[in-house]
């Protein structure tokens, strides 16, 4: 079975994106803001699929993306929530 492309459509670009792409991308989402991923590569000027453009702005364009080690809190909160799973649940 193949799977169909991206949201349906042929001739989409594929691959690594362009720094040109990404200030497209970036500049849209400024101005217009998050929202219908479906129709924003048109409306950008972008010849990539809605969830292409939703996944490079949630893993490598959002400002407050946090990059790097975990915090010391974040650490102990991983402790503490992995102490309390047992297998098959919370307890």
């Amino acid at each position: 079975m193949v799977k169909a492309p991206c949201c349906g459509q042929f001739g989409l670009k594929k691959g690594k994106w362009t720094d040109e792409e990404d200030q497209l991308l970036v500049k849209y989402i400024q101005v217009n803001g998050e929202g219908s991923w479906r129709s924003l590569p048109k409306n950008a000027g972008l010849s990539r699929c809605g969830k292409s453009c939703r996944l490079r702005w949630t893993n490598y364009l959002r400002p407050n993306l946090k990059r790097g080690k975990f915090t010391a809190e974040e650490d102990e909160t991983i402790v503490k929530l992995h102490s309390t799973w047992e297998i098959g649940g919370l307890q």
